[in-house]
């Protein structure tokens, strides 16, 4: 940033134009900057008084929403009033940190006056939100004021920042539920800026929805159109599907089974190994899949896509028309997956949900890459959960699995956390005295 003098040709004002003492109140009630003054006064106001200076901190459009140091400041300088316009009448708060030299002021009784401004802006939009600036008489003024006016406004925007990413995991940790409840549906979570901060599937949205001035349908080109619902503390965006019929519902039981269970509709879907893997790795990636791209996750070689192309029309002649779509390959369905179940109870934090619906491995049987891949992803992910939320119902559900029946750290926990006359403590005693353990 360089030290610029203002050039604002205008007519010298013999008094500045002061807002009512009612409407600056309105001003900075509730205005980001109102986080940020106790920072800005603990780092300017003590030099402005030494200097004979007052801080001032003004909103966008350059209207002061605070004043502070030496009281006998603002009236040398020709203020009155508890807030108004700023009193150098310059224009609102550019980019640049700038100096007002002393003969620039637009009011007479300020000629003797100089001023060192720079403005603040929004972390999350880059938008100015206000500007913070110290004035006072030329000869105390020092040659690192403006240096120092820019530190205290980058601190106050790393403070800002700050705030911000505080919220925002608040919101994420406080919202996720309902993300997961839209199961297979795309959608979003959203900050009230309209910043994407989760969105599944991952990258179906640019980084920021533009959010209507009114009502709750957002246009998103191609994808077609979102709803928008209000959460406590931000939004919640779903896809509007179109009318017409409702898609099938496509049920798996995939964990812990050498017999995967597909049922479309309720009918029952007979499936070989290599049809459950490819409906496996198209529920976790709803957004689609080349061809190549599934032939990586089948077989680790992306150049196998003839072989992939053969499975696919094989997997549609047993599923009904249009479930399975293609460039990219993906399912048209309403899916109720077991382990997609277990995956979003655990992104919600409901630990003993999750352990409840285990049952064991992602397709035991599968050496397909991408499988084993989330099936080593998701078995490790649910015993740190649930270890780590020393929850006995959780830990007894998890023991329960084939996962669980021989993990010693988890009985010994278990034990730990169970009551000494719960009847389950006899079974676990059990487990951990067999030999060889």
């Amino acid at each position: 940033m360089t030290d610029a003098v203002a050039r604002t040709p205008a007519r010298v004002r013999d008094e500045p134009h002061v807002r009512p003492l009612g409407e600056a109140g309105g001003a900075r009630d509730g205005h980001p900057l109102a986080a940020v003054l106790p920072l800005l006064r603990d780092t300017l106001v003590a030099i402005a008084d030494e200097a004979t200076h007052v801080m001032v901190v003004t909103d966008a459009q350059g209207h002061v929403l605070w004043r502070e140091g030496r009281r006998d400041v603002p009236l040398r300088a020709g203020w009155s009033g508890p807030a108004g316009d700023l009193g150098t009448g310059t224009a609102p708060p550019a980019p640049p940190p700038l100096r007002i030299a002393p003969d620039r002021p637009l009011v007479r009784a300020q000629h003797s006056w100089t001023c060192a401004a720079c403005p603040i802006h929004d972390p999350d939009t880059g938008a100015v939100i206000g500007a913070v600036d110290l004035t006072g008489p030329v000869r105390t003024v020092h040659p690192t004021t403006l240096a120092l006016v820019t530190a205290a406004a980058r601190l106050a925007e790393g403070h800002l920042a700050a705030r911000l990413a505080v919220g925002q995991e608040r919101l994420l940790a406080r919202n996720l539920t309902h993300l997961s409840r839209l199961r297979d549906e795309p959608g979003a979570l959203l900050a009230p800026c309209g910043r994407v901060l989760a969105a599944q599937p991952q990258g179906w949205l640019p980084p920021r929805v533009a959010l209507p001035a009114v009502g709750d349908r957002v246009p998103l080109g191609e994808a077609g159109e979102g709803v928008l619902e209000r959460l406590p503390e931000g939004w919640l965006l779903r896809l509007r599907r179109p009318a017409g019929p409702p898609p099938p519902v496509l049920a798996l039981s995939f964990l812990g089974t050498d017999r995967p269970v597909a049922r479309l509709d309720g009918r029952p879907v007979p499936l070989t190994p290599r049809h459950a893997e490819v409906l496996a790795l198209l529920v976790l990636h709803p957004a689609g899949l080349s061809a190549a791209a599934l032939a990586t996750l089948l077989h680790g070689d992306p150049g196998r896509t003839a072989a992939v192309r053969a499975e696919v029309h094989r997997l549609r002649t047993v599923l009904d028309p249009g479930v399975l779509r293609g460039r990219p390959y993906r399912l048209r369905a309403r899916v109720d997956a077991d382990f997609a179940t277990v995956r979003g109870a655990l992104a919600a934090g409901a630990v003993r949900d999750a352990a409840r619906d285990y049952r064991g491995a992602l397709l035991p049987r599968s050496g397909a890459p991408g499988v084993r891949e989330e099936r080593d992803l998701l078995a490790a992910a649910l015993r740190r959960a649930v270890l780590d939320s020393r929850d006995a119902d959780a830990m007894w559900a998890l023991a329960a699995t084939p996962d669980g029946t021989g993990d010693v750290e988890l009985a010994l926990r278990l034990l730990r956390a169970l009551p000494a006359r719960d009847p389950r403590r006899p079974a676990l005693t059990g487990r951990l005295t067999v030999p060889g353990r």
